[in-house]
């Protein structure tokens, strides 16, 4: 038979493998530094708690599990896989109200959508999310993107800019053009803008029933020069109607000042009306990353959705998240040569010598091992010059043998392979000497 892999799925081999673990470390600590707590939730929820909460559009990408039985014959679907980190968290601060408030959540896991694939763009990747519950404050906003610039800058991203907007002033858009009912299909098309241009946001604005005075009232609004973030919120607060757009431009005012002190670069803030973060949850500002160089867009988005928890429950909960986008980080890490190489390979390899030296050599592997050090045993040993080579293509940094000679006098044979330096030593020197060597 002929084997694939589902289209949108990969494989991620031991030496990619590594790379991914080394951002996710990266990130991992980042969000660890600024306060968040590890949470995990199952790949697979009930069908109700995923559908009707990202719109029409994404209850159509949902992966929906058949009924078991009878039901699957008739196409019965009561589980689906998680189509965000996001939702799945509304569910268990619902089901867990003695959380304590604030409750500061970082979550690394697989999630699935059914959507075409694309350059850095799959139907199964690994978001990377931190979210705040609890706190209605601006100020949450302001750790979030405190805490997505450290996470940034720790992979050494240089291009990064962080646009914003706010859902009320893309509320307040929809209804300056009438189209407040149909805000959704506006939504929709104005997120495809840096994908498909403006001739193509306009064909599909007049795809989804919107007509020439329309379209030409929603650019009169968004046609503006980004470069001054102040004289971009003050075109808003002038040219779209209702009492929460002064609220909504107060808010990102206080929002950009209170980031800039807790250390995001105020060069590196963007606001941008056309910034639409289509999703059906979020309620107030919104935030997206990009990098500006190599046309890889979005590396991340997120914002405020207030409304979210209540669904699933009685109270109302204020909450505010972003989720970093793995994938595309990785894509782009690799195109520059920054991907980190931290954790590749073993550091040693211990060879086989022959037949009688395999238990002393299983002794030294242990011993490595309970220092601290990764070590690999040679499980089907060859002649020396195939041991060393193959420690060579699992990344090993050193080669431990112990021959006849070794045995007798207690101490192994030591090789660093990049350099090829050799050195018999006892084996608690020999431990010291690697590790002297690792720091230097």
């Amino acid at each position: 038979m002929s084997v694939h892999l589902a289209r949108g799925t990969r494989d991620h081999l031991p030496t990619a493998m590594r790379h991914r673990l080394a951002v996710m470390d990266r990130l991992r600590d980042v969000f660890e530094r600024h306060g968040f707590a590890p949470l995990q939730t199952p790949a697979i929820e009930r069908i109700e708690t995923l559908l009707g909460k990202y719109g029409d559009e994404g209850s159509k990408l949902i992966f929906k599990i058949l009924k078991r039985g009878k039901g699957a014959e008739t196409g019965q679907c009561d589980l689906a896989l998680r189509y965000d980190l996001t939702v799945p968290l509304a569910r268990v601060v619902a089901m867990n109200p003695s959380l304590r408030m604030p409750f500061k959540r970082w979550q690394m896991a697989p999630v699935w959508r059914a959507e075409r694939p694309g350059r850095g763009r799959f139907r199964e990747f690994v978001q990377c999310d931190i979210d705040i519950i609890g706190a209605g404050s601006i100020a949450a906003e302001a750790e979030v993107m405190s805490t997505l610039a450290d996470a940034y800058d720790s992979l050494g991203l240089a291009d990064w800019r962080l646009r914003l907007n706010d859902r009320r002033l893309l509320r307040a858009l929809a209804e300056s053009v009438g189209a407040g009912d149909r805000e959704t299909d506006l939504l929709v098309a104005v997120d495809k803008l840096d994908k498909v241009g403006r001739d193509g946001v306009d064909k599909e604005l007049r795809e989804r029933g919107f007509d020439d005075d329309a379209i030409s009232g929603v650019w009169k609004v968004l046609e503006v020069d980004t470069t001054d973030r102040s004289a971009v919120l003050e075109h808003l607060r002038q040219t779209l109607p209702g009492d929460d757009v002064g609220t909504a431009v107060d808010d990102l005012t206080e929002l950009v000042e209170l980031a800039v002190a807790l250390g995001v670069p105020e060069d590196r803030i963007v606001v941008d009306p056309t910034l639409a973060r289509g999703l059906d949850y979020y309620t107030g500002p919104v935030f997206e990353v990009e990098l500006t160089e190599g046309g890889i867009g979005s590396v991340g988005g997120g914002g405020r959705y207030d409304g979210l928890i209540g669904i699933f429950g009685k109270r109302s909960v204020p909450a505010v998240g972003f989720a970093v986008g793995l994938e595309r980080l990785l894509v782009v890490l690799e195109e520059r040569g920054q991907l980190p190489a931290d954790g590749d390979g073993v550091d040693v390899c211990v060879t086989v010598f022959d037949a009688e030296r395999r238990l002393d050599s299983a002794r030294a592997t242990a011993t490595l091992r309970s220092a601290g050090l990764s070590a690999d045993l040679v499980l089907q040993p060859t002649k020396l010059g195939k041991q060393f080579k193959h420690a060579n293509a699992i990344g090993a940094r050193w080669v431990v043998t112990i021959g006849p000679d070794e045995a007798a006098a207690g101490t192994w044979a030591l090789k660093h392979l990049e350099t090829g330096d050799k050195v018999v030593l006892p084996p608690a020197e020999a431990i010291a000497h690697i590790r002297l060597r690792s720091d230097g």
